[in-house]
C-alpha cells in the first residue's frame, strides 16, 4: 500500500510539473511576442538557451558533484555555440531547444536509477521532476521555433532590405552632386554637335569627371 502510494504520488509530481514547463513556455512566449520585434525574439529565444544550459553548472556546484563539472561544462559550452547561432538561424533554436529537452530527460532517468547514458558521477544530481518540467518547457519552445520560423527570416530579410535602401538613399545627394558638376561641361555644347566635336565632347566630360574625382572635397 505504501510503495502504491509512492508511485502515485510520483507520477501527480511529474504531470504537474509537466504541465508547469508547458505555462511556463506560454507565459515566456505571451511576452517576449508582447514586448518583442520579430528578430529581438529570436535573440531572446538564443541567449534564453545559454542560460538554462548553464543551470546544470549551479546545480553541480550546489550539490557538491565535483566529477559531473567536466561533462557538464562541455555541454554547455556546446549549447552556448547553438544558441549563439540561434541568434540569426531559426534552424539552431529548434534543434538547440529538442537536444536541451533530451539532456533534461537524461538527467531525470538518472536521477530515479531508470537509465544512465554515463557513467555514475558523470551527471549532476538534479532537484525532483527537476528534468521533467524543463523538457516541458524545452519541447514547447522546439514546437513554437519551428512555427515561427518563417516569419523571423522575413524579418531578417526585411531588415536586410532596409539597409541598402538606406545606403542608397544616404547616398543620393552624393550623386545628385557629381551629376550637378558634371552639367556645366555639357550644358553649352550643341544639341547636335557636328561629328568633327564629338571626340572633344567626350574628352571635355572625361577631363571634368577625372578632376572632380581627383578633388572629391570641392564637389
Amino acid at each position: 500500500m505504501g510503495h502504491a502510494l509512492n508511485v502515485v504520488g510520483f507520477i501527480v509530481v511529474l504531470v504537474l510539473y509537466a504541465v508547469i514547463g508547458a505555462l511556463a513556455a506560454a507565459g515566456t512566449i505571451f511576452l517576449a511576442r508582447r514586448f518583442l520585434a520579430s528578430k529581438a525574439e529570436q535573440i531572446f529565444y538564443g541567449m534564453f538557451l545559454i542560460m538554462i544550459a548553464a543551470f546544470y553548472l549551479a546545480f553541480a556546484a550546489y550539490f557538491g558533484v565535483a566529477t559531473a563539472w567536466r561533462l557538464e561544462a562541455a555541454v554547455v559550452a556546446a549549447f552556448v555555440v547553438i544558441g549563439v547561432l540561434a541568434v540569426r538561424l531559426p534552424f539552431a533554436l529548434i534543434v538547440g531547444y529538442s537536444l536541451h529537452g533530451v539532456w533534461d530527460v537524461l538527467h531525470e532517468l538518472q536521477a530515479h536509477g531508470a537509465y544512465s547514458a554515463f557513467e555514475p558521477g558523470r551527471l549532476t544530481a538534479i532537484p525532483l521532476a527537476y528534468g521533467v518540467f524543463c523538457a516541458s518547457f524545452d519541447l514547447c519552445m522546439a514546437g513554437y521555433s519551428y512555427a515561427r520560423r518563417k516569419q523571423w527570416i522575413a524579418a531578417w530579410k526585411e531588415s536586410g532590405g532596409q539597409n541598402r535602401s538606406a545606403v542608397e538613399d544616404a547616398t543620393e545627394p552624393t550623386r545628385h552632386a557629381l551629376l550637378g558638376n558634371l552639367g556645366p561641361v555639357t550644358g553649352d555644347l550643341p544639341v547636335n554637335p557636328p561629328a568633327n566635336l564629338t571626340d572633344v565632347a567626350v574628352r571635355a566630360k572625361a577631363a571634368a569627371a577625372a578632376d572632380l574625382f581627383d578633388r572629391p572635397w570641392e564637389a
